[in-house]
């Protein structure tokens, strides 16, 4: 979640270097797509809830935006629904109470609504039917979880920080240097509040979390006591020592089937170097590998997915990643280069909502707490959204810039594409690998077009017909389109 600073670069220079530079599209470029070869079924698109969810919690009108493909009324203009599946929620760090007249450090750069208020708020009684736990904190949020989890949502327990109490400084924003800021003798405690708040939203609240994440870009320095949010270095070292203890605390709580994912480091390569320092046994407790797609066009993707699906055998997700490009150009080059090279199963953006109109689908006032404009990113997101369904397989493209789906219960194959250009281009997609391609009606293909840079947001067209086992489009420049071709088989 750095919406603070630029996007990262990778110390080894650009993706794949020649690699990245063949995957560039060019005019009248051919892509043809290969069935013999897959990356896994797709499980879907997320958010993290907070911090827009602390905001707008209670907006049934957003949980249809955002976790239903429904039309939506917004400001009297009618939006897709984007379909997201995923929902992150962030256990909060902040209590305002006191104990023993120690109470939690806050940085003087958090505004309010980042700090997420923690259920586990007195250290002195770990019993979650106590006084000590406050369990009508994080309403809004709660309740935007509670909405997505009724509308599908598959969902994820994450931790910013540990309980600011379990702090060296007790300050839930970073230590003074950036350093690790867990106290060793609470390494446990951090894993008990994330498996008893999981086991109470699986009882009470009708939320069964299919992962929990102690961590989050832990490995990174930028976690300080003047931070602007909640956050926590934790090396690879502290890491290690409570992965154990979060598989216990769930199983000594009967979540013997919520599984463990790890890390969420802000990029390719820093994932790759945590990874990698784990010992096999540490590693057998991850189920998946999050990671975090701050890198933006840079960092070895290719050789994360060979270090984490190929040779160890985990799923792979990223987690999190966004930027502040609100045209979404940004967005959608750098998850076809995620499809490409990374080939993870799930998508997750972190802010579908946020003061920064940059970062935002839809932007809100800092100040008022208010939303206002929709930025072209909502309808780019719709055309990956909206098409690539969960169960669907992603298949090879080998370019850069288009991702493939295929559903074989419909005989449908979906095509999302950009060009990367800053001028007109036609691209021509070749499926003469598959065994059958009809098309619909008089060998329709239905398309959607977003233009980046102004024009067309989320247009339906039926005018693009196959030619024998090709389609041929055309595309404005920096456009991003979805194609439809039906009565596929492979």
């Amino acid at each position: 979640m750095i919406r603070r600073r630029t996007l990262l670069t990778a110390a080894g220079g650009t993706l794949l270097g020649s690699a990245l530079a063949t995957g560039t599209a060019r005019a009248d470029a051919t892509i043809a797509v290969n069935p013999g070869t897959s990356y896994g079924n797709w499980e879907g698109w997320g958010t993290s809830l907070a911090w827009w969810a602390n905001v707008f919690g209670a907006r049934d009108d957003f949980a249809d935006l955002f976790f239903t493909t429904k039309s939506v009324s917004y400001n009297g203009t009618a939006l897709p629904g984007l379909g997201l599946n995923i929902a992150r929620y962030n256990l909060g760090a902040c209590s305002w109470n006191s104990v023993g007249g120690t109470s939690m450090t806050a940085s003087p750069n958090i505004p309010s609504f980042k700090q997420i208020e923690g259920y586990w708020q007195d250290w002195n009684n770990e019993d979650p039917t106590s006084s000590a736990w406050n369990w009508n904190a994080d309403a809004n949020q709660r309740a935007m979880l509670v909405k997505a989890t009724s509308r599908g949502a598959t969902t994820e327990l994450f931790a910013n920080s540990p309980m600011w109490w379990m702090c060296l400084n007790h300050n839930p924003s970073g230590a003074s240097d950036g350093g690790n800021n867990l106290q060793s003798w609470n390494y446990r405690q951090h894993a008990s509040h994330l498996a008893a708040v999981a086991l109470r939203a699986k009882n009470n609240w009708g939320v069964n979390f299919a992962t929990v994440d102690p961590f989050n870009e832990p490995s990174s320095s930028w976690w300080t006591a003047t931070g602007t949010q909640e956050g926590c270095h934790m090396d690879a070292t502290v890491q290690s020592a409570v992965l154990p203890y979060m598989r216990s605390e769930l199983d000594k709580r009967g979540l013997t089937a919520t599984r463990i994912s790890a890390s969420d480091e802000t990029s390719y390569d820093l994932a790759r170097t945590t990874w990698g320092s784990f010992s096999s046994s540490t590693k057998a407790l991850v189920n998946r590998v999050n990671v975090h797609g701050y890198q933006g066009a840079d960092g070895r993707r290719d050789l994360l997915y060979s270090d984490v699906v190929t040779t160890s055998g985990k799923a792979l997700w990223n987690s999190e990643t966004g930027d502040k490009d609100g045209t979404g150009f940004t967005m959608a080059s750098n998850l076809l280069y995620d499809f490409r090279w990374l080939h993870p199963t799930a998508w997750v953006y972190w802010q579908v909502m946020d003061p920064s109109a940059g970062w935002a689908m839809i932007a809100y006032d800092a100040n008022t707490l208010q939303p206002t404009t929709v930025q072209t990113k909502h309808y780019v997101m719709a055309q990956f959204s909206r098409h690539i369904r969960p169960g669907m397989r992603i298949l090879d493209t080998g370019v850069s810039y288009a991702a493939a789906a295929y559903d074989s219960s419909a005989k449908r194959l979906v095509i999302v594409a950009l060009n990367t250009s800053t001028s007109a281009q036609t691209l021509t997609f070749d499926l003469s690998r598959f065994t059958t391609v009809t098309g619909g009606s008089g060998g329709l293909v239905p398309r959607w077009n977003t233009v980046t840079t102004g024009g067309d947001k989320y247009t339906a067209y039926s005018d693009t017909r196959l030619s024998g086992k090709t389609v041929a489009v055309p595309f404005a420049a920096k456009a991003v389109q979805t194609l439809q071709i039906d009565g596929v088989t492979i």
